[in-house]
């Protein structure tokens, strides 16, 4: 990461909430055919910082990613400068700013915010937190967990953002994807309640919407470099627990990827 700032543009996507056996198997199975053109070797098994998106998403921003599961100190890609950090090395980009956003708009980076689940909302001054430390955040309902169509709108916002900067400024832009949060039903035919199987068939439609968001992100006339992960994942049932925020191996482990445009 250090070799590609500030040349490259940044795109950091969060699927929220997607669990990596689920798509680990939808992988598998040939159901996200984006993602499989990207990421030919398949998902990365990694660990979360945290089991919600608010706190997994301060870890993030603070350049604490989410973890290889093999042992080992792992170097980060992006790193706060503090004293006795063990996880930075040749290639980690060191900032001395107390967020990620705050050091890439500092290196030059246009910072955008394409918020989806609650915590971006900024209704409530919770929601205002996260999406507060980049120059530029949206949110809309249409970006929101009861928005069958919500990458799309992202998309449309993404357009238009990209339309109106210079491509000599380097764009470093967040997307949260509220697809895989509950509810999920919707996109399961049929599906009375949420499942894993409707968290699977929300994947796929991320998967078909992300398409158009990678061909805007790699179409300004500069290499991007993309960061894909989940920040957590869910439970459906599984040991008597619905939801997350619990110490449980299907919310700390989670999908991850990088690749260029």
């Amino acid at each position: 990461m250090r070799g590609l700032i500030p040349s490259h543009d940044l795109l950091f996507v969060t699927l929220d909430t997607l669990r990596y056996d689920v798509a680990a198997r939808q992988f598998a199975e040939g159901r996200t055919p984006t993602l499989a053109a990207l990421l030919p070797g398949g998902w990365e098994r990694r660990h979360t910082p945290a089991s919600f998106t608010y706190a997994a998403h301060h870890a993030f921003f603070a350049g604490f990613l989410p973890t290889p599961v093999a042992p080992g100190r792992h170097p980060r890609p992006f790193a706060a400068r503090f004293a006795g950090s063990e996880t930075t090395g040749p290639d980690t980009w060191v900032f001395d700013a107390a967020d990620l956003p705050g050091a890439l708009a500092g290196a030059g980076y246009h910072t955008v915010c394409l918020g989806g689940v609650g915590f971006f909302n900024p209704g409530a001054p919770l929601g205002r937190v996260l999406p507060g430390l980049f120059a530029e955040a949206h949110w809309e309902p249409a970006f929101g967990v009861t928005a069958p169509d919500c990458v799309d709108a992202q998309a449309d916002r993404l357009a238009q953002i990209i339309a109106r900067l210079p491509v000599e400024r380097p764009l470093f832009t967040f997307l949260n994807v509220a697809a895989l949060h509950q509810p999920n039903r919707h996109y399961l035919p049929g599906a009375a309640d949420d499942t894993v199987d409707s968290h699977a068939a929300a994947l796929e439609y991320a998967d078909r919407a992300l398409k158009r968001v990678f061909t805007l992100a790699g179409g300004r006339g500069r290499p991007c470099r993309v960061i894909i992960c989940s920040d957590h994942g869910t439970l459906y049932g599984e040991d008597g627990h619905v939801g997350h925020r619990v110490a449980h191996e299907a919310v700390w482990t989670v999908p991850y990827g990088e690749f260029t445009l």
